[in-house]
């Protein structure tokens, strides 16, 4: 027998909407913002935990990599347990297990420690993050209010990750790094609370079952690329290990793509992938976060390295990009995408955010914020707020409800493995450019504040190299978006299902008058 205290009925028809349903998206999106924000609160503070826990350069990587390798992974596994056992159900279980796993990270003593509190962390948010997205889909389906909600939750995860380098940066200032991983033990109470009393879900699919094949083919192949490309940041590309690893993870991706399509039960239901504007905006969301992720990396260094801010000055110098980000979801997109066909937001944000890209790879060594980072900050994060929020309600739209857990890990996914894929490719990209400069103006006798300078110049030299390759990424994106999202307006859409309607009404009627 269920347990009525996490499986509750059915959520209402459209017609009768859950009375309940905002705050139910205030939970879900304090659970989103949750699970993003990880990603990047720890990249500030990451020095302090370093010196605490005795970490070498050479493995400090994994309080990033442990947690982005686990979540990328699991996800659709995740994604499709929430259809199974129930939404609601996973994502209390999701919220209980990431908070435990925060404490645990927290009180690490060693590096060992901490590393596995990470890659824990990352497991239960591939439960939560799917979890989130569908009880969100399965709460506003149509209309205005769906667009408005989803906006909200766009902003949430174009902005979440800014917003943990700002508060990476003032806990580490003004408490202790370790505070970056407890603060999600109060936001994870109470956000378990107000899903016990807030949240309505139907039941899992008890007649289902879990694709055990599907499921070993398919995280293993995630997790042989995500793991694979985050080596490359620290062995180069051509390493063996890397390159066995993203062969391995290639061959598990086909032969779990084979599978799906001949299994009678499968993990993730080819027509979910298959189609045309779901696909597209799968893509458009990973190259998206490919380019973004890739400048967080740049611009935190960057802004600490070579202009010597602060962690708490470089966590509010992207204030501004986040709030961007939040203002353009919420009161453009959100207002707009009822009558604007999705294409056209998420290919001209793209166009946009490739702009910002491009401004930004004009900076140098003594650039000031205001004239040369802001503007370029700015744009980024107006078009990427035009691009989310389109993104997240078109790749989820019409999806069968016992389809959206699996659906809603799949966007996930396209924008964690972006996001990993984006940081050490564009890293490869500038550390390499940063070499090949310094090998080609290196010249004898300099002195040694000529030869920092140089360096800082190189440096610089390759951020702006690597973002404009994330510029030109932005503008492939724009691309695939508008050749493959075809989806109309959701008004033009209500419209025809009304008149189809009406018009079946009347040969009903037609048929029943006597003869």
């Amino acid at each position: 027998m269920s347990d009525p205290a996490i499986s509750t009925p059915e959520p209402t028809s459209p017609d009768q909407p859950d009375p309940h349903r905002w705050w139910g998206l205030a939970i879900i999106a304090l659970a989103q913002l949750m699970v993003v924000l990880d990603a990047t609160i720890v990249n500030i503070a990451l020095p302090s935990a370093q010196h605490d826990l005795h970490l070498t350069n050479g493995n400090r990587q994994w309080v990033i990599t442990a947690y982005t390798l686990a979540f990328g992974g699991l996800l659709l596994l995740g994604g499709r347990v929430a259809d199974l056992v129930g939404r609601k159900r996973t994502f209390i279980i999701g919220l209980i297990g990431f908070a435990a796993a925060s404490a645990l990270g927290g009180g690490a003593v060693d590096g060992t420690m901490l590393f596995a509190a990470r890659a824990l962390q990352g497991a239960f948010a591939a439960l939560l993050a799917p979890s989130a997205l569908s009880l969100l889909t399965t709460t506003f389906s149509l209309g205005r209010e769906r667009a408005k909600a989803f906006g909200i939750y766009g902003a949430i995860a174009g902005a979440g990750a800014a917003i943990g380098l700002l508060l990476g940066g003032v806990l580490t200032e003004f408490l202790d790094w370790r505070w970056c991983l407890y603060v999600n033990v109060p936001i994870a109470a109470i956000t378990v609370f107000g899903a016990f009393a807030l949240l309505s879900d139907r039941q899992g699919q008890k007649e289902s079952h879990l694709d055990i094949p599907g499921a070993v083919l398919g995280c293993g192949g995630l997790v042989a690329i995500v793991y694979g490309v985050s080596e490359a940041e620290s062995k180069g590309w051509s390493s063996t290990l890397v390159i066995t690893l993203l062969i391995v993870g290639a061959v598990l991706l086909a032969v779990f793509g084979w599978w799906q399509r001949h299994t009678p039960h499968p993990m993730l239901p080819p027509h979910i992938v298959s189609n045309r504007n779901r696909g597209g905006s799968m893509i458009a969301m990973g190259t998206a976060t490919l380019a973004m992720f890739g400048l967080f990396l740049f611009l935190t260094y960057y802004l600490q390295n070579i202009l010597g801010y602060s962690p708490l000055r470089a966590g509010v110098a992207y204030l501004p990009m986040s709030a961007m980000i939040i203002i353009t979801s919420t009161q453009i997109s959100a207002r707009l995408l009822h009558y604007v066909p999705p294409r056209l937001l998420i290919a001209p944000g793209m166009l946009i955010g490739a702009g910002g890209l491009f401004a930004l790879t004009f900076i140098g060594t003594h650039s000031n914020y205001v004239e040369h980072i802001l503007p370029g900050t700015l744009m980024l994060g107006l078009g990427m707020g035009l691009v989310f929020m389109p993104v997240m309600a078109t790749a989820t739209s019409g999806v069968a409800p016992q389809d959206s857990g699996v659906t809603s890990a799949t966007v996930n996914t396209a924008q964690q493995v972006g996001g990993s894929i984006g940081t050490s490719l564009l890293n490869t990209i500038a550390t390499t450019t940063t070499a090949s400069y310094l090998a080609s103006h290196v010249r004898p006798g300099v002195s040694k504040l000529q030869q920092e300078q140089l360096s800082k110049t190189a440096v610089v030299h390759g951020f702006n190299i690597a973002t404009a390759w994330a510029a030109g990424f932005m503008v492939v994106g724009a691309l695939v978006a508008f050749l493959l999202v075809t989806a109309g307006s959701p008004s033009r859409r209500e419209a025809a299902e009304a008149d189809a309607a009406g018009a079946a009404d009347g040969a009903a009627a037609a048929g029943e008058e006597p003869g």
